[in-house]
């Protein structure tokens, strides 16, 4: 049972990665605790909702269902929830559990957040991107029509369950938009996760059981070093933003319906490859390795119509911008990556039209 501590100011927790993790679930909340809330959406519950009944072990507990998808990431969906969640008596001794993919998982644990300025929250990912990194690190938040995530807060979960055998369920373009964060570890942390997509990209694809844990392992271990040495994004966890910068202005200027999460990122890393080789950063051979990777997992849907100065003027308003700089996470080779502020504008241009191509 590979688990990984996350160790924070706010809170010391495991990340378990395990199948039939969810099976066990009680095993991770408090033996005395007011009323179970879990959100998700009808299609996880359709698939998965004995593997949590089981887990439960008879303790009682409320679903609220969640329609779903990034474009109901809102401010408007959490007040409607919280006030069912008011409705059925929650109060402060209740217990959210997040049981979803990556929109859950954000939607919910902001609900934790803030619903009566705070309540614990179980972090329960059940797709592949959300179980390498949205259910894990505390971050929460909702969408705005100006960017991604600039409502939300920093709340680290009672535990983050990582059970792989959802995945069999997960649709195959859920799928490869996952494999896309996880290939992002490989480029800003991890060369050996790196070859492995790389060169096992037919069992990748096939999701072969050893195969999927040993990435989903990697793609955990490396997020909670990075979360415990820097809870709130303040230095080392900025380089998990790899392919962020360009990939958010990207969902936003597109309303949050053309791509999935995983898609935009993989956009984002393209663009931010380009961006690094222009800059002298990055040699042709290793970008034209991360590239060729980034496309054993596509497609990427077509991007037809989109406009490079739009994306520009989304990233000037993107919560990662400071002081009206654009920070980008670029790499310098497979492994390693930087923070590179200050980049001109025709540079930048010029790396968006290039993944547009």
């Amino acid at each position: 049972m590979p688990s990984f501590e996350v160790a924070t100011p706010q809170q010391r927790y495991p990340a378990v990665v395990e199948r039939g993790i969810l099976r066990q679930t009680s095993r991770f909340l408090p033996e005395r605790s007011g009323k179970l809330f879990v959100v998700t959406t009808a299609d996880v519950w359709q698939w998965h909702a004995g593997r949590l009944q089981e887990g439960l072990a008879g303790r009682p507990y409320e679903v609220l269902f969640f329609p779903g998808g990034e474009h109901r990431k809102r401010l408007s969906e959490v007040e409607t929830l919280a006030e069912e969640m008011v409705r059925r008596g929650a109060d402060r001794s209740s217990i959210l559990l997040a049981f979803g993919g990556g929109v859950v998982n954000d939607v919910g644990g902001f609900l934790a957040a803030v619903f009566m300025r705070g309540i614990p929250v179980l972090q329960l990912p059940t797709t592949l991107l959300a179980q390498v990194d949205a259910g894990l690190g505390g971050k929460t938040g909702v969408n705005l029509d100006s960017g991604k995530n600039l409502i939300g807060a920093f709340h680290q979960p009672l535990a983050v369950l990582i059970d792989p055998e959802v995945l069999a369920t997960l649709p195959e373009r859920e799928y490869r938009a996952g494999l896309y964060e996880v290939l992002k570890y490989g480029v800003i942390r991890s060369p050996e996760l790196f070859v492995l997509m790389r060169e096992r990209a037919t069992e990748v694809l096939e999701r072969t059981a050893d195969v999927v844990d040993r990435l989903i392992a990697e793609s955990v271990r490396i997020k909670a070093e990075v979360v415990s040495a820097d809870e709130r994004e303040s230095g080392l966890r900025r380089i998990l933003n790899f392919g962020h910068t360009f990939g958010h202005a990207l969902e936003a200027e597109t309303g949050y319906c053309r791509l999935l999460h995983g898609e935009a990122v993989a956009w984002g890393m393209r663009a931010a490859v380009h961006l690094a080789q222009m800059l002298g950063r990055l040699d042709r051979a290793e970008a034209t390795a991360i590239l060729e990777t980034i496309g054993l997992y596509g497609p990427i849907p077509p991007l037809d119509g989109i406009a490079p100065e739009r994306l520009l003027a989304r990233m000037a308003a993107d919560k990662k911008t400071r002081h009206g700089q654009i920070h980008f996470i670029l790499p310098d080779r497979i492994g390693q990556v930087s923070v590179v502020t200050g980049v001109d504008e025709k540079a930048i241009l010029a790396a968006i039209e290039a993944a547009l191509s």
